[in-house]
Order: C-alpha cells, then sequence, then structure tokens
C-alpha cells in the first residue's frame, strides 16, 4: 500500500512502513523506516528540525540559512550543496562541473510492478501483490532527471529500489556513481553483520560495531565475490537472532558491487548500495536512459531470522520463476569427486547404476567431457564431446542413463576460454586481453568477452546443441576465475565500461537459454559460491553454495548464506572422508545432517562404499524425500549460531504453522564428562504437544577404537581387518530417545536430552556424537 498526501510519501507492507516527504527546499527527506505505524495527520515529530544554524556548516541558500543538507536524512542526496556524505550520484558534465542538486518535480504511483527492459535481472509481482510509485526529481542547471522507484512487497514485508537517469541535455555526461538506494537513519547505534571470505570458505558471517566514518563492503572482482556478499544487515542486538530492530539490505546484480555504510559527525547513518563506483564509468548521452540495479530492502523488530524469513519469503516468490519455483528439487550424485577428469562412459554408467538403486534421482557429470579435456589446460570453449572418454558418444550415456530412471546433467563453463581450444584458435581476439601484454590466467584459463554478440551467438548455438542431443535435464554452470585485463577488440568500445557490459552480455545470454530450455533445472557455480547473488537467482533458481564440503565448514557457510538466501537455494552435498578440502574426517551421518539443510546431492564413490554405508545412504535419501517440501522450502531459525562462538549450534526449519520442524543439533568437539545438552525449540507453538525423536542414524564400531574388547569375546585390533568385517556386520543404532512434550514447554524451557558418551560407560540411551557430531530431532504435532 502506498499514498501520498500534502507531498508525505506513505509505504506500507505488512508489518512496516516507510515514510519520506517533499520539504521546504524541495529535496526528499526520509522521515521513517521501521515497524508498522498508524497512518496520521499529525507527523510532524518526524520532521527534521533546523531553527538555529549549525557551527561551521554550509547553508542549503540564503533563503534557508539554518538548513544544512549534511545534518538531514534524505532519501537521494547529491554533491557539492553542503552534504558532505558519500553521495549516491557522481558525474561530470562536458566543461567538467560536477554539482548537482536534484529536486521533486513530480510522482505516479501505479499498481504492479512496471518492467523496465534494461537488460538487468529484477524482481516481479502482480497487481495483487505490489503497488510502485515512481518519484522524479530534477536537476535545474544541467537538465538531468532522475527517477526514483519504490515497489512494496507487502506479504514479503519487503521495499525493492531502484534509481534511473535520463540526460535531457544536448550532450554526453560521464556517470561515474548511480547508487540503487540510499537509505538514511538518525541514529548509529547498530552492528554492521556481514558476509566474508574467500574461496571454500564463502559468507562467513562477520559483525562489528559502527564507528565514525565510512566502512566499505564491495567486490572489484568481476563478479558478486566470496569476498563480500553484497547482502548486509544493520542490527540493534545481533546476538540474539530473534529479537531486536535489523534492516536488510541485498542488490539483484552479480558483478562488482558496493555498500558504503558511513556515520556522519551527528550520529546519522548513511546506507548506499549498487554498482561499484571503483570499477563503474558510463558515458551518457543526450537522450538516453541509465538505470540500476534493483536493490532489496526489509525490517524486521524480530531480528535477524526475521529480517531473513522475509528475504527467504521475497526470494522464493519475486525473484525465482518458472517450472523450478517451489517444485522440489531433484537429489543429484555429481561425478566430480569421485573421478575427477578420469572417467569412461562405462565408470559414468557405473556410477549411475548405484546412484539409482540407493534412490538418487539425478546424474550429473562435471568437467572433462568435452574437447581433449583431461586436465584443466585446455578445451574451454570447445563444447563438442570427448569420444576418447565417452566412445558411443553425449546422447548414448544420457538415453542409457535416462533408462535407469534418473535425469541427466551436465556441468559446462560458458564464460571461460582456454588458450589450448580450437576456439582460441579460431578467435583469439574473442579471449579479454589488454592488447601487445600477456593477460593473467587463473585456473589457466581466460574469459571470454561476453560483451560481444558473436560470443554469445556462438556459445548459445554450440551448447544447445549440445543439450538437445542429450536431452538435458540440469545445468550446472560454472565460472572458475574473476577478471583481469580488461579490454575488448571491438570497434570504438568504452574500455570503462567493460564490466558492467559483461553482465549485460551475461545476462542477455543466460536470459536466451533459460527461455530456449524452461524445463532444465539451472544451478549457478562459481569456483563454488563466488556468484552467490540475486542476479542469478532470477535465472537459476539455486547456487552451488562452496566447493567445500566438510560439514563443519559447512555449517558456517550454510549458516552465513542462510542469512540473506532460502534454503532452496543452497546446494550441498555429502562427499567422501577425509574430505577434500580440509582432510577432516566426519561421519556419513553427520555430512548428511548437515547437507540435508539445502538441496541435497551426492559427490563421492558410491562403488567404493561399504554395503553398511550405502545402506545408510539409502536411509538418507528415504528420509529426506519424506521431508524435502519442509527442508526445501520451510521456514528457517537459527536457534543457536555456529557464528557466536559457541561448541554447539542449532538450525531449526518449520512449517508455518509449527505443525512439523526438523532440528539440527551439531557440536564442534566431544568433551570428557560433559554437561547436560538442551534441546529448546523457541518457535514452539505454545499450544501444541509434540512427538519429538531423532532421526536414526548407525553408529560404527570404529568409532568406539579399542574400548569395544570390552565387552567383545574376541580382541579387535584397531582399524584391522577383523574390526573392518565386523563394523561391516554388526549395526549399532544412534540412541533410543523419544518425547510427548507439551510446545510450552519445548519454546520455554526445553528438552533435558540424553546423556552423551563421557567416557564412564555406555547403554541403548547414550548419544554418541563425537567430534563435529550431530542428529536431526523430527518434531511433530500430535492429538493428546
Amino acid at each position: 500500500m502506498i499514498f501520498e498526501k500534502d507531498l508525505v510519501f506513505t509505504l506500507h507492507t505488512a508489518w512496516t512502513t516507510y515514510m519520506f516527504r517533499v520539504n521546504e527546499t524541495h529535496h526528499l527527506e526520509q522521515l521513517y523506516y521501521g515497524r508498522r505505524i498508524r497512518t496520521t495527520n499529525h507527523i510532524e515529530a518526524l520532521y527534521d528540525k533546523h531553527s538555529i544554524p549549525i557551527g561551521n556548516a554550509v547553508a542549503y541558500d540564503e533563503e534557508h540559512p539554518t538548513l544544512t543538507l549534511d545534518n538531514i536524512c534524505l532519501e537521494y542526496s547529491s554533491y557539492g550543496k553542503g552534504d558532505y556524505r558519500e553521495s549516491p550520484i557522481l558525474y561530470s558534465m562536458q566543461n567538467g562541473d560536477r554539482v548537482g542538486d536534484f529536486l521533486y518535480k513530480e510522482h505516479r504511483i501505479v499498481k504492479g510492478k512496471p518492467r523496465s527492459f534494461s537488460g538487468l535481472p529484477e524482481s516481479y509481482g502482480d497487481t495483487s501483490q505490489c503497488v510502485t510509485l515512481i518519484v522524479v526529481l530534477f536537476e535545474k542547471s544541467s537538465s538531468l532527471r532522475l527517477e526514483l522507484s519504490y515497489t512494496t512487497f507487502e506479504h514479503a514485508d519487503v521495499l525493492v529500489r531502484k534509481a534511473s537517469l535520463i540526460n535531457e541535455t544536448s550532450a554526453a555526461i560521464d556517470l561515474q556513481r548511480l547508487a540503487s538506494l540510499q537509505l538514511d537513519l538518525p541514529s548509529s547505534n547498530y552492528q554492521l553483520i556481514t558476509f566474508d571470505g574467500a574461496w571454500a570458505r564463502e559468507r562467513t558471517r562477520t559483525t562489528q560495531p559502527l564507528r565514525a566514518g565510512a566502512h566499505l563492503n564491495d567486490s572489484k572482482t568481476g563478479v558478486s565475490s566470496s569476498r563480500h556478499n553484497p547482502c548486509i544487515f544493520l542490527a540493534t542486538d545481533p546476538h540474539n537472532e530473534s529479537q531486536g530492530d535489523c534492516y536488510g539490505c541485498n542488490l539483484i546484480y552479480s558483478g562488482d558491487h558496493a555498500q558504503m555504510i558511513e556515520v556522519s559527525p551527528y550520529g546519522k547513518v548513511r546506507l548506499l548500495t549498487g554498482l561499484n563506483p571503483a570499477t563503474f564509468r558510463w558515458q551518457l548521452h543526450a537522450g538516453e536512459k541509465f538505470q540500476t540495479p534493483e536493490a532489496i530492502l526489509t525490517f524486521s523488530h524480530e531480528g535477524l531470522n526475521g529480517a531473513s524469513r522475509n528475504f527467504h519469503r521475497f526470494i522464493n516468490n519475486h525473484i525465482v520463476k518458472g517450472a523450478w519455483k517451489y517444485h522440489q528439487r531433484p537429489i543429484l550424485i555429481n561425478n566430480w569427486e569421485a573421478t575427477y577428469f578420469d572417467f569412461t562412459d562405462t565408470d559414468l554408467l557405473k556410477l549411475a547404476k548405484t546412484a539409482s538403486e540407493l534412490g538418487i534421482e539425478l546424474f550429473v557429470l562435471d568437467d572433462g567431457w568435452f574437447g581433449s579435456r583431461d586436465d584443466d589446460t585446455t578445451s574451454l570453449g570447445d563444447w563438442t564431446v570427448n569420444t576418447k572418454k565417452l566412445q558411443d558418444g553425449i546422447a548414448s550415456l544420457a538415453k542409457k542413463i535416462h533408462g535407469m530412471g534418473l535425469m541427466f546433467g551436465l556441468w559446462c563453463e560458458p564464460e571461460m576460454i582456454s588458450r589450448k581450444s580450437q576456439l582460441y584458435r579460431s578467435h583469439p581476439d574473442w579471449l579479454v586481453a589488454l592488447p601487445d601484454k600477456n593477460p593473467s590466467p587463473g585456473r589457466n584459463q581466460y574469459l571470454l568477452d561476453l560483451t560481444k554478440k558473436e560470443v554469445r551467438d556462438y556459445l548459445f548455438s554450440a551448447l544447445s546443441t549440445i543439450w538437445k542431443i542429450a536431452e538435458v535435464d540440469y545445468v550446472k554452470w560454472d565460472m572458475n576465475r574473476t577478471f583481469s585485463d580488461m579490454h575488448s577488440t571491438s570497434a570504438q568500445f568504452r574500455q570503462d565500461e567493460f564490466n558492467h557490459r559483461y553482465m549485460l552480455g551475461l545476462y542477455a545470454l543466460i536470459q536466451k537459454f533459460v527461455e530456449a530450455f524452461p524445463n532444465i533445472l539451472f544451478e549457478s557455480c562459481a569456483a563454488g559460491g563466488n556468484r552467490f547473488d540475486l542476479g542469478m537467482l532470477c535465472y537459476m533458481p539455486q547456487t552451488w553454495t562452496s566447493d567445500n564440503t566438510d560439514p563443519l565448514s559447512r555449517m558456517y557457510i550454510q549458516e552465513g548464506t542462510s542469512c540473506g538466501y532460502p534454503l532452496s537455494a543452497m546446494g550441498a552435498h555429502v562427499s567422501d572422508s577425509p574430505n577434500h578440502q580440509t582432510l577432516r574426517v566426519t561421519t556419513l551421518e553427520s555430512r548428511f545432517n548437515v547437507a540435508a539443510f539445502g538441496v541435497l546431492g551426492y559427490e563421492m564413490d558410491l562403488n567404493a562404499l561399504s554395503n553398511k554405508d550405502k545402506d545408510s545412504i539409502r536411509q538418507q535419501i528415504e528420509f529426506y524425500k519424506i521431508h524435502r517440501s519442509l527442508l526445501q522450502f520451510g521456514e528457517f531459525f537459527r536457534i543457536d549460531p555456529i557464528s557466536s562462538g559457541g561448541n554447539q549450534a542449532t538450525w531449526v526449519v518449520a512449517s508455518p504453522d509449527r505443525s512439523e520442524m526438523l532440528v539440527l543439533f551439531f557440536q564442534i568437539h566431544a568433551m570428557a564428562n560433559p554437561g547436560a545438552d538442551l534441546l529448546r525449540i523457541p518457535i514452539a507453538d505454545p499450544e501444541l504437544t509434540y512427538a519429538v525423536a531423532p532421526r536414526k542414524e548407525h553408529i560404527d564400531i570404529k568409532t568406539f577404537g579399542s574400548l569395544v574388547n570390552m565387552i567383545s569375546p574376541i580382541r579387535l585390533k584397531n582399524d584391522g581387518t577383523l574390526q573392518r568385517l565386523v563394523n561391516e556386520k554388526v549395526l549399532i543404532e544412534n540412541e533410543l530417545e523419544y518425547y510427548i512434550v507439551a510446545g510450552d514447554v519445548l519454546a520455554y524451557h526445553g528438552i533435558k536430552l540424553n546423556q552423551q558418551f563421557g567416557g564412564t560407560g555406555y547403554d541403548k540411551e547414550t548419544r554418541v556424537l563425537g567430534d563435529f557430531g550431530s542428529r536431526i530431532y523430527h518434531l511433530k504435532a500430535i492429538r493428546e
């Protein structure tokens, strides 16, 4: 709901209100953003007060000697009129003038959300779901028009914003910054939450207090990056997941971005988000329009959990689209860590057969199936089948895999080129490189120039042919390096526009693919989670979260990712132990328990497993299929985050009515003589009664080491042949534990769980978790 009265604009969602007005100097003054408030005629309490001047401040003009723009919460400021905070817009006129003063001219309110046809990914909603306000500002001295767009998504409690600059002058201007949104807040009593990392440790949650000055969260790598995700939060109580005021902000873009958070000398906060001015330039010609990526904004008084759930609802309903929206995602097997580059079609068919027998639904053939690709130095760009590995061709392989009842998927890396390739020999000018300079390699590969239409046309033709021949059901779209040597050989190309024009080219190519193949399930990937963002999710409903599949690492990675993105967007695989990224040894059951909180897959040599482990996987898959809808599309809560620094963590995914919940209990290290564990679920419905039990798991005899000889009639050598044989034949189930518990007890106190193994004994009720151990508890409402 949006309405205007006396040039005061009120934007309501179900639980929030956003207000601003046109003030006496015709600037847009930000009045309020927070919990929903009653609309009233008496809102003067929200106006900035300036009856006396501020020392050493610049007044806006002679008619308003006590008004300085430097100490007002504004909707969209500009440079050079006394506001010395970071400006959302920077440009230069032909004569070098940079000062701007954008004043209110007009506005319009429309039902729904008009499409912009800008070439950028966009959120969407119909007239029953959203309303849009467009406010037009005008810069008189330069004849520039600025349009600010606000769309309210009522049930998601999300506000989508963007800005457009129209050049109505007779000459081109040099645009250096145009932020998607500016949010000014009257107080700096917040902690900043960002999601930082690198390859194999993406989106680790970082919390720090706001201090005087500016904080930059950005990417200059050409992609949204694993270094600093564009999703950020400002929270009053970041150590309580479900209480306190929390603002969330994200960007619908996959390239270089910047979030600037500044605390002014007067204690106000300014948040800017959008394209990164460090790598962005644009020549805006007379009569042209430039539109920013969309930014999304939310508020919750229920802390980070509340803001996260708003984002989850918004993404599942207004970002993800097509056939796979709210469609249960298949359980896959990916051959990468089973074979790497060394495989034949016979190897793949054996793996697929075992996968089918275990209940897996999708077989994914990863890197190495094309060109002469036996390692990562060759063949990227040569999207033809490697018949030395696949002697009967890809169509035959796909047909046989489909015949097993499995879907068939393929890995590809369309944005890259190898120097050792037919494509490079034919089109060396398609490789992104500076003239007369050696380009910098990344993973032995180089960037293809997607700013060129002929490159995009080639990729569409080559890959479409393969996908049609193989009747592909799934595509993993990878991108294993970041940008360098940015330069296009296209005639009259403005090189300082390369990064953004590359993204526009990428989006155009992907849009063409998803329109041509509407039923393919696309999964985005970029060296793991190097491009996990809303831009890619507009086309591909899930993203490979990280190449690191170690369950402890994944606790941090998936938890950080969950703050801004739903479980349905997160690819999560069970891999081998020791883990290939950390060499950490963990149980098969714990690896599944963590991976189940996402889109489940397996990435290991299933044929090398014991029959006992295969049986465990079969049971894991049966469990996941029963609860798949809840695990992929339920409401997710971080009850005790692992990022808080404790030894144990608790996650919950719940049905909207709280009649069913799955709880992950994870511990980092086992302790001798440990204290009691309390399973408290504050989100449980106090009016319901729940049946509570852990998922049935198997415990390896090897877990007990030589202790088993205290009860074994035959002495078992630790890790000896006899121990391995007994371990394969003897099944030890996890603890016997079952409760009927009132919802209010569960919410206000919790369940005192069975004792963990502490070194003094063991019986059928003892919980054996060990280091990096976990349990999934199933909670189901019952009638008494």
